[in-house]
């Protein structure tokens, strides 16, 4: 944003010290909805701080993603495991646990060889990004895309992979 330097120094200490604040509340808090409730502030002050950087769509992007999905979902999580009826006492292991651990790991070998075993430089759409790229865009958002879709297509979808692994590792340990 074009603000004039001591509102945008203002601004920015305001933000920080929001942020370190819900930072120090997601750690500090014992009650697991308050952590969470802090996470929301941290998230949304790291989006302001991408408005006040002029990435309006990665501040669109924190908004949405971010403080709109995961912090609910972590959210929900929470306040849906830490019910008193909620039966601490179960088995370590069951039928259930090893069939679903022998499904994950055949899915995660197969995931694993086919992508080893794909030949990643010929898919056309990698070639393709610079013929769009040659055209004028209107704004960054579109180029955002553009290499999303097409140059860090394999990235963005193992990393998106590996976020849904960690939700669910959390949420395995959050019932334990």
């Amino acid at each position: 944003m074009d603000l004039p330097g001591p509102i945008h120094d203002f601004l920015l200490v305001f933000l920080g010290s929001g942020l370190i604040l819900g930072a120090l509340g997601v750690v500090l808090f014992t009650n697991p909805i308050f952590s969470a409730f802090s996470l929301g502030l941290v998230l949304v002050c790291i989006s302001l701080f991408y408005i006040l950087a002029n990435s309006h769509f990665v501040a669109s992007a924190q908004l949405l993603i971010y403080v709109g999905a995961i912090n609910v979902l972590i959210i929900f999580s929470v306040m849906f495991m830490s019910g008193p009826e909620y039966d601490k006492k179960f088995q370590l292991w069951t039928v259930g646990d090893g069939v679903t651990s022998l499904v994950c790991i055949s899915l995660f070998v197969s995931l694993i060889s086919t992508i080893l075993n794909t030949s990643w430089y010929g898919i056309i759409w990698t070639t393709k990004s610079n013929q769009i790229l040659e055209q004028d865009l209107i704004n960054a958002s579109q180029q955002i895309g553009i290499h999303l879709s097409t140059d860090f297509f394999l990235p963005f979808e193992l990393i998106s992979i590996i976020l849904l692994v960690s939700l669910i590792g959390a949420i395995a340990v959050a019932r334990q």
